[in-house]
């Protein structure tokens, strides 16, 4: 049996069960929320996340693992698909009860903190209560707002560069590398395109995805987002605008109606599964579920641009009430989650790969899906490859993401010159992130 925490870094199990009382009979010098107390007997926390019903299974027994080793703390579940989930925890949060620890992502995380309804782990993280040092730096890094640990990553994922290795290998053309510049890629993909005679491009047009967009910016040393503004000028998102023109023209790229079917990011309709393009800009996890739309192999490296402008992105968070009456017993179970081998071992790769790299380490040797392999060796390659990681997007940043799809889509299809794409897009995001949303 593999130990619950790595040696170096991690609490002893016996330590961890033995200070759980001491935990919660001390009181904390700066904590938001409630200090527990030992007189009120046993500890129900209410949790809640969305997702399916293999992630509420697999949640639901690493839970029971911390209380199997911590009698006194139960678990009240509440679990939904994601349609709606954030209707309901903002009602929650305005009735001023949300669940002691619930899940939220990157689109919701800085709104959450700057309305004060989740709870600042800093100190908790400061005299490690919540160790996040088995974290790739930028992964603990992604859970700061405004320089304060306002949450922790559940697991990780990142961009990914999905092409179709069986056509290559069908075309004798190499595969795309790591660190290819924009204007290799898009020579390598007409290349592609002019192989098949036009029957299938080069790459998908990726210019109404935001990821991209994001990547493409911090290769240039720019952020998508400089607090509640834009990071970039007109005159940046006109040169992108371009950049996607210029490979349309090249049939890098297929036409304008083929990549209106991907623009949504409905993993079905994703060109490289269709098989209308050798490539796909995803999220790296995403390999297996594509791998299971097609018979070719497929493969996965990094967006085009430098390597260090992408980082170990939190593909969902756990975070806790600020008003929760037992803030020391939530945060050692967001560690429990996080750091503990055999809860990780539980959880597998439902939400992404294990935050914790020892933790990863052991979850990877019990993979057998060999797309989900490749995705794990993918990321882990990486983790001393990534940039530091930027703030999280601010209140807002759900709306930016159609905006760009909308007004790609008008460009892409020659409504609007890329100018009048771009000023359109800036002007509007702008007064969105202004409005706060």
């Amino acid at each position: 049996m593999p130990p619950a925490f790595r040696p170096s870094r991690r609490r002893a199990l016996a330590t961890a069960t033995a200070a759980l009382g001491l935990l919660l009979s001390s009181s904390l010098t700066a904590c938001d929320g409630a200090q527990d107390t030992p007189s009120e007997g046993p500890i129900r926390l209410s949790i809640f996340w969305w997702g399916g019903e293999k992630r509420a299974e697999l949640t639901e027994r690493a839970l029971q693992l911390y209380s199997s080793r911590h009698p006194e703390v139960t678990f009240q579940v509440t679990w939904q698909g994601n349609t709606g989930y954030y209707d309901r925890l903002s009602s929650q949060a305005a009735g001023g009860n949300p669940p002691d620890l619930f899940q939220i992502d990157d689109n919701y995380l800085t709104e959450y903190a700057e309305r004060g309804i989740v709870l600042d782990l800093t100190e908790h993280v400061r005299q490690n209560r919540l160790d996040l040092t088995g974290l790739p730096p930028s992964l603990s890094q992604y859970g700061q707002v405004a320089g304060r640990t306002m949450a922790v990553a559940a697991a990780e994922n990142t961009p990914g560069l999905i092409y179709n290795k069986s056509l290559l290998r069908r075309l004798n053309l190499p595969e795309p590398r790591i660190g290819m510049e924009y204007d290799e890629f898009v020579e390598w993909a007409t290349q592609v395109t002019d192989a098949t005679d036009g029957k299938v491009a080069g790459t998908m047009d990726p210019s109404a995805d935001y990821k991209a967009l994001w990547l493409w910016l911090r290769s240039q040393g720019k952020e998508l987002y400089r607090g509640r503004q834009l990071g970039f000028t007109e005159a940046d998102m006109t040169r992108w605008f371009d950049l996607w023109r210029d490979a349309r023209s090249d049939r890098a790229t297929p036409s304008a109606v083929v990549t209106a079917e991907a623009n949504s990011g409905d993993v079905t309709r994703q060109l490289v599964a269709t098989g209308k393009a050798a490539t796909s800009f995803m999220w790296s996890n995403q390999l297996p579920e594509l791998q299971k739309l097609t018979q070719d192999e497929l493969g996965v490296v990094t967006y085009p641009g430098a390597p260090k402008a992408q980082w170990a992105r939190a593909s969902m968070y756990w975070a806790a009430f600020r008003g929760s009456r037992h803030p020391e017993t939530v945060v050692d179970v967001i560690n429990f989650l996080v750091n503990d081998v055999e809860a990780g071992q539980i959880l597998g790769t439902e939400r992404g790969l294990s935050a914790n790299l020892d933790v990863r380490s052991y979850v990877e040797d019990t993979l057998t899906d060999q797309s989900m392999k490749l995705t794990a060796a993918f990321e882990t390659s990486m983790v001393d490859r990534f940039g530091p990681a930027p703030t999280p997007p601010p209140r807002g940043h759900a709306k930016v993401r159609a905006l760009l799809i909308s007004v790609a889509e008008s460009a892409q299809s020659g409504r609007a010159t890329s100018k009048e794409a771009a000023r359109a897009f800036v002007s509007e995001a702008n007064a969105s992130l202004a409005a706060g949303g």
